[in-house]
């Protein structure tokens, strides 16, 4: 029984404009914000002679969590407000603008205040862009195939964000670190300009003659399965802390043998590696979405975090072993990203669609903060052990979780759907 038919417009295969044009929006808007991104640290620390603005360590950190916090907070007003006029593309539309010409503009700031302004600015619009681009995506795919469609578009924008960086190595030292920043205006427009006129509007629950839910109504139609998700990613997110920590624990470990500047050249070449098997295995984790249940791929993703903090516990110095551990931190942001979308897709109804991913993030967003928080804080006070025993621990308990409970409300979600 078809779902929702898609518009004729659209290509009858699954890979139809949206979901290619969203993916190539991801690449170059990836692309173009990790320029930024990378050049972060050193342009807000750097003295005003060398091209920076003279900060401190401390106002990076101040403008990173402001910003991550107030993107987090925007995620389910989006979702709720294009599910609750059924239109997705507006939100689409300006957070793609917001971040294309926000970002790159910090190359003609001269002060961190107003740099503040500008990377506060462009999150927020990156926050309000994401749960209508995933409920855009979820409507213009059948349900078959949910697992193709995200594995696909995750695989682009981990792309996207390989080439940021190698675009800095390419450009800085012709452009320099206020032109590289800049450049990032060429990628960040284009993403804009395909949102605007080649992604099209999906409309499947037209509103004339009824009354628009309210957001704790949407929030009431909230699947129990997709709760219980909540509930998994929620546990899975407080321990599961930023990738940076795996590169800074490579590069604690390599550096007595190695030297700093080799055991730091090691650690960002692992940090690529992590990326790279990201990007291959997240559309054949979207493949096997399709085929097999995504609670178990998703619980799966789980799995390979607490083997790579285990065996990051270990402390060796072994290259061929650190690469096996960032490999392992690869295929669970492969398997957790993917599944994670496609199975929310799966467990919400249609007409909240956009309210559950905006949630979903959110619970994704305040995760990654505590997490950071909690383990760098058992990382310095005890040691790195307990804190990586820490993550292993509850993500054990998060896979534990999602393949009782989520498995269970996915397969009664499917039926009530088929006898509806």
């Amino acid at each position: 029984m078809r779902d929702w038919p898609v518009s004729s417009r659209f290509h009858p295969r699954w890979l139809n404009r949206n979901v290619l044009g969203t993916g190539i929006v991801s690449l170059l808007s990836d692309a173009g914000h990790e320029i930024v991104t990378s050049l972060l640290p050193a342009f807000l620390t750097l003295s005003t002679a060398l091209g920076g603005l003279g900060a401190s360590a401390a106002v990076l950190g101040l403008i990173e969590g402001f910003s991550d916090g107030l993107s987090s907070l925007a995620k389910p007003i989006s979702g709720f407000i294009s599910d609750k006029t059924n239109k997705r593309k507006p939100w689409m539309n300006f957070g793609y603008i917001s971040t294309g010409i926000l970002l790159p503009a910090a190359a003609l700031v001269q002060n961190w205040f107003q740099l503040a302004i500008l990377r506060v600015s462009a999150w927020v619009g990156r926050g309000l862009r994401g749960p209508p681009r995933d409920a855009l995506l979820s409507d213009s795919v059948e349900r078959e195939n949910y697992g193709k469609a995200f594995g696909f578009h995750r695989m682009m924008d981990t792309l996207g964000a390989i080439m940021g960086p190698v675009l800095v190595l390419l450009l800085l030292p012709i452009l320099g670190i206020r032109g590289t920043i800049l450049f990032a205006l060429i990628p960040g427009t284009a993403s804009a300009v395909i949102v605007i006129f080649y992604i099209k509007e999906v409309k499947r629950f037209p509103h004339e003659g009824k009354k628009s839910p309210t957001f704790k109504a949407s929030l009431t139609s909230l699947s129990s399965g997709f709760r219980r998700l909540l509930i998994a990613q929620g546990i899975f997110g407080i321990g599961n802390f930023a990738n940076s920590l795996f590169v800074l624990a490579a590069i604690s470990i390599l550096s007595p043998s190695m030297g700093a500047i080799a055991a730091t050249s090691a650690g960002v070449g692992l940090y690529v590696l992590l990326n790279i098997i990201y990007a291959v295995g997240s559309y054949p984790v979207g493949i096997l979405a399709d085929r097999h249940s995504k609670a178990v791929l998703l619980g799966l993703g789980y799995l390979f975090n607490a083997l790579a903090c285990l065996g990051l516990i270990l402390w060796t110095n072994n290259l061929i072993f650190l690469g096996l551990i960032f490999a392992a931190v690869g295929l669970q942001l492969a398997f957790t990203d993917t599944s994670e979308a496609a199975l929310a897709a799966e467990l919400l109804p249609k007409q909240v669609m956009g309210t559950g991913y905006g949630v979903l993030e959110l619970v994704d967003g305040v995760g990654d903060f505590l997490s950071s928080f909690i383990v760098g804080v058992l990382w310095v006070a005890l040691s790195p052990q307990i804190g990586l025993f820490y993550s292993a621990i509850l993500s054990i308990l998060a896979m534990t979780f999602i393949i009782v409970g989520v498995r269970a409300g996915s397969s009664r979600s499917k039926m009530a759907q088929m006898e509806s």
